[in-house]
């Protein structure tokens, strides 16, 4: 029990000191904060243009191009599939993705080597076959490949995991009002009747929803294991 509870406790100083952080150098970092979370935003932004791909392939699509933009914006070009599940992708998907790197980095240990070769794999697959411009290619390349050096040639890749998870998270819930709001037009255009600030609000509770669903597995998962895998 007492195991357990070290471990749970152990879990929580984590997120609450990684949140921290995040929120510190967002809010009172200024340029140089805006720069330190530069690579993150650009990890999100694929994330987001990522979940739109998926969408678009789920429903029978096909993918032309993914672009991320310096600015840490980006678009997603895509042919047939259901236009509604593409542009649900980029912000549900996002958060889904979020949530699913979080939960790995944070309680399946033995998955973070297999979880960062995917999300690696994605990464060259976008920059090198979805091509669209040498910087979208730059950055997920060498994204890849700083991803590929914490997880395989050092011990961090559960922090690493649990950073870019935790953190995209959090970035999609603060870019809540202006990060979809051009999905958000389309998708009102596309369902009609109900208006973009009310669809806002339901992704807004979707994600939220994933996240405390996320929290209370994981809780959850370390009050039931008492020796849980550390390595």
């Amino acid at each position: 029990m007492t195991r357990t509870m070290s471990q749970r406790q152990s879990l929580i100083l984590r997120v609450i000191i990684m949140a921290g952080l995040y929120f510190a150098i967002s809010l009172f970092g200024g340029i140089w904060g805006w720069r330190i979370l530069y690579p993150i935003r650009l990890f999100v932004t694929f994330l987001h243009e990522f979940g739109h791909a998926f969408g678009a392939l789920l429903t029978g699509g096909t993918v032309e191009y993914i672009s991320i933009h310096p600015n840490t914006g980006g678009v997603t070009s895509t042919i047939g599939g259901n236009l509604a599940v593409i542009l649900m992708g980029g912000y549900i998907g996002s958060a889904l993705f979020g949530n699913i790197l979080f939960y790995i980095g944070a309680a399946k240990p033995k998955w973070v080597k297999p979880t960062l070769g995917l999300v690696i794999a994605l990464m060259l697959v976008t920059g090198l076959i979805w091509y669209n411009s040498v910087f979208t290619t730059l950055v997920l390349c060498g994204f890849a490949g700083f991803l590929f050096f914490l997880g395989f040639k050092t011990k961090f890749g559960r922090e690493a995991l649990m950073l870019l998870g935790l953190a995209s998270i959090i970035f999609i819930l603060q870019d809540t009002a202006s990060g979809p709001s051009s999905d958000l037009r389309a998708f009102e255009r596309e369902m009609r009747f109900i208006p973009a600030q009310i669809w806002m609000m339901i992704w807004l509770l979707i994600a939220l929803g994933l996240l405390a669903f996320n929290l209370r597995m994981l809780f959850r998962r370390e009050a039931k294991d008492p020796s849980p895998n550390l390595s």
